[in-house]
């Protein structure tokens, strides 16, 4: 009997210690994805501020070419050059500002993306200082509502009907997000959840690591689609409540 409650108790430490393990093992995944992820932002970011500098800083050379080309009459190389000019001075305009340097980061590089694959945008975003969210989940949320949202859109073969609206924005007191994109019919369901058919080690956890934020904040968010158009509202309080979890 002794041996049979000593051979009992090592089982339900084994099963204890091997809990602990994958839950760490997990949590590591975690770690390093959202790491990466804050990494790659901040270089984009960080690429995109220094081509703003560079083209203010080449503005006196600009005048002197565009000067020389009026003093040799030489107005089809002026109107060639004018013409390169402004499409680089707009992608510098582009660059969106929220007041929150990690959501620059995000909006500004996956819009680089959504671009390039011909998907339309249409996005506004301003986040108000001191808000509940750190850095570090807003880039988790955005991140990877507008991964999905580029991924929906791109099951589209007909560009024309590619779309991806964004709205951020300070709400009745709390922060609102809201990602809409148009998409090939409508998402399947499978045990109360939206499929996605993205691939790899990384299967899920933006997902995943979304739900998580929204049940630390007791937030609300809501994901609805129909024939053609996918969308996720999420709402978080600006301010932790008092019996809120740090």
């Amino acid at each position: 009997m002794f041996i049979f409650i000593v051979v009992l108790i090592l089982i339900l430490l084994m099963f204890i210690l091997l809990y602990f393990l994958i839950k760490r093992a997990v949590n590591k995944r975690f770690d390093d994805f959202q790491n990466g992820l804050i990494n790659k932002y901040y270089q984009d970011v960080d690429s995109i501020y220094k081509k703003m500098r560079g083209w203010r800083h080449d503005f006196h050379n600009h005048l002197q070419v565009m000067k020389a080309y009026l003093e040799f009459k030489n107005y089809d190389e002026l109107e060639n050059y004018l013409s390169n000019l402004t499409e680089d001075l707009i992608k510098v305009d582009s660059v969106i500002k929220t007041g929150n340097l990690m959501s620059d980061a995000i909006l500004n590089t996956k819009t680089a993306i959504a671009l390039s694959h011909d998907i339309k945008l249409n996005i506004k975003a301003s986040i108000p200082q001191n808000i509940a969210l750190s850095d570090l989940e807003l880039c988790v949320i955005i991140g990877n509502l507008f991964d999905n949202a580029i991924e929906g859109t791109l099951s589209l073969k007909e560009k024309e009907k590619r779309f991806i609206r964004v709205y951020i924005r300070k709400l009745n007191g709390n922060l609102y997000i809201s990602f809409t994109n148009s998409c090939e019919g409508r998402r399947k369901k499978t045990q109360g959840k939206f499929l996605t058919t993205k691939q790899g080690k990384d299967h899920g956890f933006g997902s995943s690591r979304i739900d998580a934020i929204v049940k630390k904040y007791s937030a609300f968010i809501n994901r609805q689609s129909e024939e053609g158009a996918f969308a996720v509202e999420l709402m978080f309080p600006l301010v932790l409540s008092s019996n809120q979890p740090f």
